[in-house]
């Protein structure tokens, strides 16, 4: 079974889309679950959310890092697939990820994401996000792994520490410690609808250095910043 973890936050106006594009896979819907772990919504999202998800519950922890860890641990599946409330999946997502997995060597897999609002504007934008991403892997320098489009084995996510309780960049920096249980792919068929309304908010440039700056300062201290032992 794959789990599918989504952090929300008064997301009702997006939640919907989000999910049902999750209940109409290629794959039957008893091979994967969706948990939506909310952080407190005041508005109806967990009710919308209650309509399509096998499991809807309160983070417990910090932050979105904090509440997909604790999707992680409410999981039945042995690999997790991690996207955001705003964003729409292709119907062969859950397919395709399945596909990676079949490679034992594989203990994370991400992809691309495309703009789900019109506009050159928003093309250029996640054109430049999609060859950044691109060129970290190549290089093998950096992971560009963004929590809207990623899966890895539960296993060696909890081995490797789980994600850190920070403002931003915890979807990025986990790699740095996943790669050292397993290798990380890159796979340009799985690509996710992407809202631009973060990059609007913030720019590309300076969403993408804000990322790099937190995963510079993470390194392998990181490993111990989340701990595990409310969960044993």
């Amino acid at each position: 079974m794959i789990s599918v973890v989504i952090p929300t936050f008064n997301e009702e106006e997006n939640i919907a889309q989000c999910l049902v594009s999750l209940t109409h896979q290629t794959v039957p819907r008893s091979e994967y679950e969706i948990i939506v772990v909310d952080g407190g919504s005041k508005d109806a999202t967990c009710e919308i959310a209650k309509k399509y998800a096998d499991q809807v519950f309160t983070q417990t922890s910090r932050k979105v890092g904090g509440a997909r860890n604790d999707g992680v641990m409410a999981a039945k599946g042995d690999i997790i697939a991690t996207t955001d409330a705003d964003c729409i999946l292709p119907p062969h997502w859950i397919k395709r990820i399945a596909e990676d997995f079949k490679d034992p060597g594989i203990a994370q897999v991400y992809g691309p994401v495309y703009p789900i609002e019109e506009g050159i504007g928003n093309q250029i934008s996640l054109v430049m996000a999609n060859t950044f991403s691109r060129l970290g892997y190549y290089s093998r320098t950096f992971y560009y792994t963004l929590g809207c489009n990623t899966a890895f084995r539960k296993d060696a996510f909890v081995k490797a520490g789980m994600y850190r309780c920070i403002d931003a960049g915890d979807d990025l920096e986990v790699s740095m410690r996943l790669k050292d249980y397993g290798r990380i792919y890159f796979d340009n068929r799985l690509k996710v609808g992407f809202s631009m309304r973060r990059y609007q908010k913030f720019g590309t440039v300076q969403s993408i250095y804000e990322w790099m700056h937190i995963v510079s300062e993470g390194g392998e201290s990181a490993k111990y910043s989340y701990t595990q032992k409310k969960y044993k």
